[in-house]
């Protein structure tokens, strides 16, 4: 298969459909003002602004990340005194980079650095919402045709180590593509890359095998943790902290991969990514044996978090048994959730 994005004509030409700028901010900002119970005229009053004004930003029409950051400070103080948690801000602030970097994927010509270069990812947390109203932001086909286009391009032209970050993150993405080919232009990619360093072949081999489960095939992902976890105490440490920054376990922004490496796990907690893995036992998921294998290392490393509360065992107990008895698990699953049965007894439940 070639380097190249295969030729598609509405993937390679494709232009945006609509101003999309601030449609991820907009989304969460309009979940903010629904939750408070304001009407737009009402929140408009509140920020000193016009209701067009929150209605462009709603949109997107209006973008948020072009908000003066001095006026930005000040609406996120309003927020606060409103009563908005500081976690729907932090997924505010998340969305408003969100906007930044999918603005930046669809640019035609590339800056000297790109976004997704200059710090890790995290995630906004997600939220349901009630009644006939999108689910997520909505971006056109258009949009989405030429994002993944242009993230392709961009794991294929980071090459150098320097921008192995950049990869990464363009790689893991392009992922999200439904398009037939998707799974075999990650092949290659694999098999064209030179990552340097133990760390930087561990972060390739999981990308690689999380792009596959999203795909669905899920031997990738047994095959990464029987690979690279299983007897390799580096591997173990890399994964948890992985997951602790992605839960927000770990505070601030990290500028680029190597905390996974170095990072000591006992300098973070570890609730927040107990309910992450223990709400994800199930076979549906295709990183089953991921998410298995992550609590079953927690728990060796931190046996008190089954005593102080972090957890209701009883629930956690009930989702261990309905894999046990399932037919849907492999040899590795089965032993490891049988670890942490019997943790559970111990721990009283």
């Amino acid at each position: 298969m070639a380097a190249s994005t295969p030729h598609n004509p509405d993937r390679q030409s494709g232009k945006p459909a609509r101003n999309h700028g601030g449609v991820i901010a907009g989304y969460v900002f309009r979940l903010i003002r629904e939750l408070l119970g304001f009407t737009q005229d009402g929140l408009a009053e509140r920020f000193h602004v016009s209701a067009d004004t929150i209605a462009g930003w709603e949109t997107g029409r209006r973008a948020l990340a072009a908000v003066p950051l001095g006026q930005m400070l000040i609406h996120r103080h309003r927020l606060l005194h409103l009563g908005v948690s500081s976690t729907l801000l932090a997924a505010l602030d998340r969305a408003i980079e969100a906007d930044v970097l999918f603005t930046a994927a669809l640019q035609e010509h590339a800056s000297a650095v790109h976004p997704l270069g200059a710090w890790v990812l995290l995630p906004a947390p997600a939220r349901a919402r009630r009644g006939p109203v999108a689910a997520a932001p909505e971006l056109s086909a258009a949009d989405q045709c030429l994002f993944f286009a242009r993230m392709r391009a961009t794991a294929e032209s980071a090459r150098t180590p320097e921008h192995f970050l950049l990869r990464r993150q363009a790689l893991y993405l392009a992922g999200y593509d439904r398009a037939s080919d998707t799974a075999a232009w990650v092949d290659h990619q694999q098999a064209t890359a030179r990552p340097e360093g133990w760390l930087d072949q561990w972060l390739s081999a999981r990308s690689v095998a999380s792009v596959a489960a999203r795909q669905g095939d899920r031997d990738r992902i047994a095959a990464f943790v029987r690979n690279e976890l299983l007897d390799d105490d580096r591997g173990e440490v890399a994964n948890l902290n992985y997951w602790a920054y992605w839960t927000g376990e770990i505070p601030g922004v990290e500028l680029d991969d190597t905390f996974m490496g170095i990072r000591r796990p006992d300098s973070w907690h570890g609730r927040r990514l107990l309910h992450h893995v223990a709400d994800r036992l199930d076979p549906a998921y295709g990183y089953l044996d991921l998410y298995v294998h992550t609590l079953w290392a927690l728990l060796a490393a931190r046996p008190q978090l089954l005593h102080d509360g972090s957890i209701d065992r009883a629930v956690l107990r009930e989702r261990v048994e309905i894999l046990l008895d399932g037919p849907e698990i492999s040899t590795q699953v089965d032993r490891e959730l049988s670890g942490v049965r019997y943790a559970l007894r111990l721990a009283g439940a």
